[in-house]
């Protein structure tokens, strides 16, 4: 998937009317840590905590030109994609409904209620959620806002835009671990990396408990898998995206899982080295690395913290989970 100038400079006009670039550190303790060159982008610093809302910023300026007559808004979410539907319909005055599934983050829940969307539960994935929403559009004549579209891919593409252009050319990290969810993000990663030139290889990470996209790159086509994640649920996806997964066919070097357990280490270590606060699926690309160091062993590697979106009660049960030394040079020990 590619873009124009014209459509990538839009992107940024949209996006930098309302939120600043996102800082990326090579972190030192990090570093010794993995003994990798690491960098992290921070995407849990938007406004609304995840990179989700640099596509409503961009979907919803497409959307107030193209169709003014829309009447209101409706989607499916776990959470951070519904953020950012209500963070844009509300810049345009738009009234938004946003379907999740029983179960889902509370904090999550009630931050889309503060940016005033209609919230309603249903089923018990996102899947279930999204085929509801499909079914109330049609009944309310709202229209549907995806969660995997062109225009939301076009504004997620600025954070790694930001991310690949930050590096003098030839300076980019080796290698990125990139979330999958619904897709836009590594979607946008490849984007941004044609955009820019780099040579970084681009691996896919998704949830061991939710690995329809694994399947679905290994099988070329798209194979449907459960989704039990517990901590992961912004990458808790069922059935891949077709385009998504066409893409990821294309541009991904591999595609690994990491466990909750794997998650839930990665969010510990980034809150002691970083003091950082990472959701699940936010911590899954440092999950991977993690996993992964050895293959890297000399290289440079890099991981967005997609979102920080945890609920409290979550996040206090994984810090409170037994650690153990796991720094790989000279010093104190950290987390495992």
């Amino acid at each position: 998937m590619r873009f124009s100038t014209e459509e990538i400079e839009a992107a940024r006009r949209t996006v930098y009317a309302q939120l600043p670039p996102t800082p990326q550190y090579a972190w030192p303790m990090l570093r010794r840590r993995l003994g990798l060159d690491l960098w992290v982008k921070h995407e849990n610093h938007t406004a609304v905590g995840a990179f989700k809302v640099r596509g409503g910023l961009t979907y919803f300026e497409a959307l107030a030109r193209t169709r003014p007559a829309v009447r209101g808004v409706i989607s499916a979410t776990r959470g951070n994609h519904g953020q950012s539907v209500g963070f844009a319909a509300r810049l345009h005055g738009w009234p938004a409904t946003i379907v999740v599934p029983h179960g889902n983050s509370l904090e999550k829940n009630a931050a889309m209620r503060t940016l005033g969307v209609e919230l309603v539960e249903h089923g018990g994935d996102f899947q279930a959620a999204r085929e509801h929403a499909i079914e109330l559009a049609q009944q309310r004549g709202l229209h549907m806002v995806p969660s995997f579209h062109r225009d939301l891919i076009r504004g997620v593409a600025t954070y790694w835009l930001e991310f690949f252009e930050s590096f003098a050319r030839g300076g980019e990290p080796d290698v990125v671990f990139v979330p999958i969810g619904q897709g836009s993000g590594f979607c946008a990663a490849a984007a941004a990396r044609a955009r820019t030139g780099a040579r970084t290889e681009l691996i896919g990470v998704v949830s061991a408990h939710a690995t329809t996209y694994l399947d679905s790159w290994r099988a070329g086509r798209v194979v449907a898998a459960p989704a039990t994640t517990e901590l992961a649920d912004g990458i808790a996806c069922r059935i891949a995206d077709e385009e998504a997964l066409a893409v990821l066919q294309r541009e991904a070097a591999d595609v690994v899982a990491v466990s909750d357990d794997e998650v839930a280490a990665a969010m510990r270590i980034l809150f002691h080295d970083t003091h950082n606060v990472a959701e699940g699926a936010g911590a899954a690309g440092l999950a991977a690395a993690l996993q992964q160091r050895a293959r890297w062993a000399g290289r440079s590697v890099g991981v967005p913290i997609t979102g920080g979106n945890v609920d409290s009660a979550v996040f206090a049960r994984v810090l409170a989970a037994p650690s153990a030394p796991s720094y790989t040079g000279s010093g104190t020990p950290g987390l495992e």
